[in-house]
């Protein structure tokens, strides 16, 4: 995982009660760095080495976690005036890793499915989903090494 120097993201240690017929994963309290209001939560899924993205939301506040899997996410930050622009960030998720990752609005994001089993990404997004608020880019768009992920 690279160092967080991106403003706005913000990496949360989330926890788990080990229970011996079934854990119990936390995900987020409205008390938590990070929340900024609630309007959906939703799942995803990501096939072994499938790569989805580039995409950057105009008004969404993103708070991912994975809950079963591994996903590499891969932040860019192109803000006009941002100390970090032109930096990536990389964060990887998952049980062995548990942490909740905040991505705020105008930031591109684009993930990669890691683990030969299923890899489940949990989305608790602070508006409902608008496709009007977001934008995509092809993956070659930005000159990113992911044979590397």
């Amino acid at each position: 995982m690279d160092e967080i120097n991106i403003k706005g993201v913000v990496l949360t240690p989330l926890k788990k009660i080990h229970h011996p017929n079934g854990d119990i994963l936390h995900g987020m309290k409205k008390n938590d760095e990070g929340f900024c209001g609630f309007g959906e939560a939703y799942f995803s899924t990501i096939e072994t080495s499938a790569i989805k993205g580039w995409n950057k939301h105009k008004r969404m506040t993103l708070n991912l976690v994975v809950p079963m899997g591994e996903v590499s996410f891969v932040i860019c930050d192109d803000r006009q005036n941002s100390n970090s622009k032109g930096s990536f960030l990389r964060v990887d998720l998952s049980p062995f890793n548990y942490n909740r990752l905040t991505v705020p609005p105008e930031l591109w994001l684009a993930f990669k499915g890691k683990s030969n089993n299923t890899n489940l990404i949990l989305n608790i997004a602070d508006i409902e989903h608008d496709p009007d608020e977001i934008e995509r880019l092809d993956l070659d768009q930005f000159d990113y090494d992911w044979e590397s992920v």
